[in-house]
């Protein structure tokens, strides 16, 4: 298990990241332009704006909203399955095959965003996936933030999202006050989502 425990840390940080703490018409097009190689949505919400990107040494992100009270912010992870190349040196094992990896990747990404060790996560049902994200399957996971990924906030939900053939994504959900950010995350639970597969 070690060994596709490093493969898996060593995809989460495909080069998607940015280096600039800024936001423009050219990094939100760029964005834009991965949820659609992604066959991804961002619903568009009253009362979010667009904020810088914070770097940071934990985990790269692509776009981040924060909502008008200062309640919430949300950050947004998005991998293509088409640009994750896997290393794998273990002869007696074929290399793990992308569609397969992406409970591995949940876990590792929620260990990567958690102060602690208490990271009570679940997987949401194939119907429950599906209705809600348009996903082969998701899966949710709550912690306390490591300060160096978001030292305004101490606590984190994370909603990861896997469709088979086309991308693995992520939206994390950044707040203080549980009791404020709760009815918020529940209204924007969905906000990015797979696109619904035509027949």
């Amino acid at each position: 298990m070690k060994p596709i425990i490093q493969l898996i840390l060593g995809l989460v940080v495909i080069g998607l990241s940015h280096s600039a703490a800024s936001i423009d018409k050219t990094s939100r097009q760029a964005f834009d332009q991965l949820l659609n190689e992604a066959g991804l949505r961002l619903d568009e919400r009253q009362n979010y704006s667009d904020i810088p990107i914070q770097a940071n040494p934990v985990l790269p992100y692509e776009h981040a909203m924060l909502h008008a009270s200062g309640a919430l912010e949300l950050r947004f992870i998005v991998r293509p399955l088409n640009r994750i190349t896997i290393e794998y040196n273990d002869p007696h094992n074929a290399s793990p095959e992308p569609n397969h990896l992406f409970p591995l990747l949940f876990e590792s990404i929620t260990n990567r965003l958690s102060a602690g060790s208490d990271t009570p996560s679940s997987a949401f049902s194939e119907s429950e996936a599906r209705t809600s994200f348009n996903a082969s399957w998701a899966a949710a996971s709550v912690f306390d933030v490591r300060p160096e990924f978001a030292d305004d906030y101490r606590n984190g939900l994370l909603i990861g999202m896997h469709r088979n053939d086309m991308a693995d994504a992520y939206t994390v959900f950044l707040y203080n006050d549980h009791e404020l950010a709760k009815p918020l995350i529940n209204e924007v639970i969905s906000i990015m989502s797979f696109t619904p597969e035509s027949n």
